[in-house]
């Protein structure tokens, strides 16, 4: 199988194309000029506003992994140019080029409501209150709509293999209100691969997948895992289902992750 992944060069991509490639999948990886793709894959440069460099890269591939996203930045528009018009530029090329590819789209579990009263389902409205996940949810509505065999993962907090994600939590804690007993789903990059696999073998075609393993854990465990203090408290707990996602739906369709929480991720050293 031949395999674009876009987005091949950052925290998720780097570490999702070698163990693609390492189950004999053929990858290509969409990268800016100048730019050096990640091992396992065989680099075709591009760009996602660049439509004939996107026929190139679409050309006789049996999937589309999209991955490439902004976020880490203040600058609303550019944020929503580069997750919406980006993903409409490459539906385009697949519907152009590619018409029988899979295309599985990476989103976010923080697509939901920070109100729920009960871990978030995909059935769920999605209310974002950001611009990132809002324009996810914008991209994910184009995907839907385009008449290509898609599926939609989204994903909670992606952790692992020295990605240090992980260690800026402490710093968000007080931008975005945790309270120490918030529990929040997290994600290792080996079941992002993991749940990859089973996308591309069909298991997800035409649905919106939640993925998280098996253990929701408090934001105040998670900061002193990577050895910062948080304020204790016995406050009564705003919005507590903020960030904890059902992923059941993901069980009954195949998905079992091999790590099953952070407290193995310890245990093995694979933080």
């Amino acid at each position: 199988m031949t395999i674009l992944v876009t987005g091949a060069t950052g925290l998720v991509g780097e570490r999702l194309v070698p163990r693609l490639a390492g189950m004999g999948e053929d990858c290509r990886a969409l990268i800016r000029p100048g730019k050096r793709g990640p091992v396992g894959a065989t680099a075709v440069e591009g760009d996602l506003f660049d439509s004939a460099s996107l026929a190139d890269a679409v050309a006789g591939v049996s999937a589309i992994i999209h991955l490439a996203a902004v976020f880490r930045t203040p600058d609303t528009d550019l944020i929503w140019k580069s997750n919406v018009e980006g993903t409409r530029g490459l539906i385009a090329a697949a519907q152009a080029h590619a018409p029988d590819a899979r295309f599985i789209m990476a989103s976010t579990s923080n697509v939901y409501d920070k109100r729920a009263t009960r871990p978030a389902r995909e059935t769920d409205r999605a209310e974002p209150q950001q611009a990132y996940p809002a324009s996810k949810v914008a991209a994910e509505t184009l995907l839907r709509g385009s008449g290509l065999t898609w599926s939609i993962l989204r994903f909670p907090f992606v952790y692992g293999d020295g990605d240090g994600h992980l260690e800026m939590l402490p710093k968000h804690v007080a931008t975005f209100g945790f309270h120490p007993a918030n529990r929040m789903s997290t994600i290792h990059h080996r079941d992002i691969a993991t749940a990859m696999k089973l996308a591309l073998s069909g298991a997800f075609d035409g649905r919106i997948v939640n993925i998280s393993d098996e253990a929701p854990t408090t934001i105040y465990e998670l900061v002193g895992l990577v050895g910062d203090d948080m304020r204790p408290s016995a406050d009564a707990m705003q919005n507590p289902w903020h960030l904890h996602v059902d992923a059941s739906l993901a069980r009954s369709l195949g998905f079992q992750p091999i790590v099953r929480t952070v407290y193995q991720a310890v245990q093995e050293g694979i933080l």
